[in-house]
């Protein structure tokens, strides 16, 4: 039987997801804050895409509370990183300990967090082009499918839900599989999201100037992986599985500009999530003894952004 989803922060990520699902005839519920939540329960989620724009009537809450959740239910966590512990402490007491929680978030400590409330917590791996900028809408730019999400149980393994949930998402516009070792595929997507902090900090076409600057952001990850014992996906088996799946599509009227950090930024968010990014590196190199000079930097200056103490692209990568 194909379980209630739960959508916990209906941002781009959890708003494209939790769309697809609705509009492939699933049970859904989002759970959303201010506007986004007035405007979705006022007039609906409005979801654009390369093959058009339609506005959905998926049901929205505003709180946890609102959910009455019996554990039968499948939770994705979709907030940004800063906000899991929030998020957490509101399904902890809303939801019995065997809620299976899916941490569908950029970085790894969204799931340590979950593990410590939840029995259950599976981790996914997000590669999805998706936007939001404004109350009610969000965009997905691949076609024709949306995007990977594939998951697993946390720390390793996988079972029937895990099995169920690749299986709901592989039929409702994404390619999904249900990995017993997800952890080295979430690791590739951290060394990935490195890179997150180059248009706070550079502006958005700052890309190729940055490219140096990134190898090493990288390179330093990689040596603390490597020094904590942490394997990952390597890069090209990553980058693959993104090219063959994810399709970059114009979609009339929502150009994609910027990834999540930049989003964050623009929608006035104070952070950009880079801490729990090139924090997690820096943390690492700290507790392993390597040195991490680049992404401490990057953090750094990204937290300042965010927190409005510089401009947003005011640095040169020099």
């Amino acid at each position: 039987m194909t379980p209630r989803f739960v959508v916990f922060g209906a941002g781009a990520v959890g708003g494209v997801i939790g769309a697809r699902l609705f509009e492939h005839g699933n049970d859904v519920v989002l759970v959303a804050r201010g506007e986004h939540r007035a405007t979705i329960k006022r007039q609906g989620l409005r979801l654009a895409g390369p093959d058009g724009t339609r506005t959905l009537a998926v049901p929205v809450a505003g709180s946890a509370a609102e959910l009455e959740l019996s554990g039968r239910e499948v939770v994705l966590l979709t907030t940004k990183s800063g906000d899991t512990a929030a998020a957490l402490d509101a399904l902890g007491a809303a939801a019995p300990p065997g809620q299976p929680i899916v941490c569908a978030q950029n970085g790894v400590e969204n799931e340590r967090l979950a593990l410590r409330r939840f029995a259950n917590v599976y981790s996914m791996v997000v590669q999805m082009p998706a936007t939001h900028l404004e109350p009610g809408v969000v965009a997905i730019h691949s076609a024709p499918l949306s995007g990977i999400l594939d998951l697993g149980r946390y720390p390793a393994g996988s079972d029937a839900i895990a099995g169920e949930v690749a299986a709901t998402l592989d039929a409702s516009g994404f390619a999904s599989t249900a990995r017993p070792e997800i952890a080295p595929w979430k690791y590739a997507k951290l060394l990935r999201n490195l890179s997150n902090a180059v248009p706070v900090l550079f502006g958005l076409d700052a890309e190729a100037e940055a490219e140096g600057l990134v190898a090493a952001a990288e390179g330093e990850g990689e040596a603390a992986l490597a020094a904590a014992g942490i394997s990952w996906t390597p890069k090209e088996q990553y980058l693959e599985r993104h090219r063959r799946y994810v399709t970059r599509r114009p979609v009339p009227g929502y150009e994609r500009i910027g990834g999540s950090s930049w989003q964050s930024v623009r929608r006035g968010r104070s952070s950009a999530e880079c801490d729990y990014l090139n924090g997690e590196i820096s943390l690492l190199g700290r507790l392993h003894g390597v040195e991490t000079p680049v992404n401490d930097l990057l953090c750094r200056l990204a937290g300042a952004v965010a927190r409005g103490e510089r401009p947003a692209g005011g640095l040169t990568v020099g």
